[in-house]
């Protein structure tokens, strides 16, 4: 009788005041000490009222309704596949909503529905993956920037293939707790693919010249991801360089030359086929055949192992003068010597030419000496 007389009621009164006992109703059935028949009762009149014309009633029966595991499931399902102003606090918040309901809604629905799924709390790795894999590109920024939502490796791998141009994800990617390395680097790529392309990089430059600027701008990036890794994140980056084809000369003596030796190591390691130990023991102790041996191995071109050579010796020097356990990269001043004497102690061998080689330690040199003057300004501010 009292729902008859209520439903009775909501037929002529104003949508405001529909919305408000609408809420009412819904609260009561959650929150109130009910009977079987009471609770039968005020159930059928939700059901009915998913049919009222105004979505302001709608909506406030999902507002009501959207944090609770009580709320009947007919109404919530119904509720989901409302507007998108009905639906959208039933696919953020409802817990009586399954996975696979989830998964059906972020291929079934537009936007903004799937952004709202994927800002759900604790977020599932079912879920997550399937909008890496067909959300639009505002629920993969929103799945970015849930720090709840459980995001499997290949998820993540693939929301940088799908978006990673895309600044807004890219960033939440990259503020993401525990990114796996490789996917930095691969989000620090997809940044100069959209640089190669960019007006202000290819003004005055040939296209050829504009791709190498580009590159270089990317080892340069990756070599000082790599200076931040520990050996399993090393190991893990190697591998998806060696994948992605960008494991290249022109890296590891990048890599080399400035003193970021776990790099070069784990690299060694890979291409030759070397245990991770063994390649170690020779470039800290070994003959100069021994040395030439592993890079052969490792198939690096015969004119770049003279280089190698004397980068390795001059680390080698540097570590015995400073510390044997010398991680060069985390101290721009001594990157900068150790470049410096790569190429006073390149050029000064007998036969060598100002060549390609020569010019790539100098732009080496170059950007070495910005980084330490970067270093010192920030240490003299913050000392100040």
């Amino acid at each position: 009788m009292i729902v008859h007389q209520f439903l009775r009621w909501m037929a002529d009164a104003p949508v405001a005041r529909r919305a408000e006992a609408t809420s009412a109703l819904a609260r009561a059935y959650l929150h109130s000490q009910m009977t079987s028949e009471d609770r039968d009762a005020a159930e059928a009149a939700m059901i009915i009222l998913l049919d009222d014309p105004a979505v302001q009633v709608r909506r406030a029966l999902a507002e009501a309704l959207s944090r609770s595991e009580q709320a009947p499931r007919e109404v919530v399902l119904a509720l989901a596949s409302d507007l998108p102003e009905v639906a959208l606090p039933i696919l953020e918040r409802s817990p009586v909503l399954l996975d696979a309901e989830l998964v059906d809604a972020i291929g079934g629905f537009s936007d903004p529905l799937p952004a709202a799924v994927a800002r759900r709390f604790h977020l599932s790795a079912q879920v997550a993956a399937a909008i890496a894999e067909v959300g639009s590109l505002q629920a993969c920024q929103a799945l970015a920037e849930n720090e709840t939502a459980e995001i499997p490796r290949f998820s993540l791998v693939r929301l940088a293939e799908r978006h990673g141009k895309d600044a807004v994800l890219r960033e939440a990617l990259m503020a993401r707790p525990g990114i796996p390395i490789e996917i930095r680097q691969m989000l620090l790529k997809q940044v100069g693919d959209l640089l190669s392309d960019h007006p202000l990089v290819r003004r005055g430059l040939k296209e050829e010249r504009a791709r190498t600027v580009v590159a270089e701008a990317r080892e340069r990036a990756t070599v000082t991801l790599a200076s931040q890794a520990g050996p399993q994140d090393t190991e893990a980056l190697v591998g998806h360089l060696l994948e992605t084809g960008q494991l290249t000369a022109g890296l590891l003596l990048r890599a080399l030359c400035t003193g970021n030796v776990r790099l070069f190591n784990a690299a060694l390691a890979r291409l030759s086929g070397m245990g991770a130990e063994r390649v170690q023991t020779v470039l800290e102790t070994g003959r100069g055949l021994a040395v030439r041996a592993l890079l052969a191995r490792a198939g690096l071109p015969a004119r770049t192992h003279p280089l190698i050579q004397v980068a390795v010796g001059v680390w080698r020097d540097l570590a015995r003068e400073i510390s044997p356990d010398l991680v060069i990269p985390s101290n721009p001043a001594v990157a900068r010597l150790m470049i410096a004497e790569v190429l006073e102690r390149y050029q000064s061998q007998d036969g060598v030419e100002a060549d390609d080689l020569v010019v790539m330690l100098r732009r080496f040199s170059s950007e070495i000496a910005r980084e330490a003057a970067r270093a010192f300004v920030d240490r003299t501010l913050a000392a100040a």
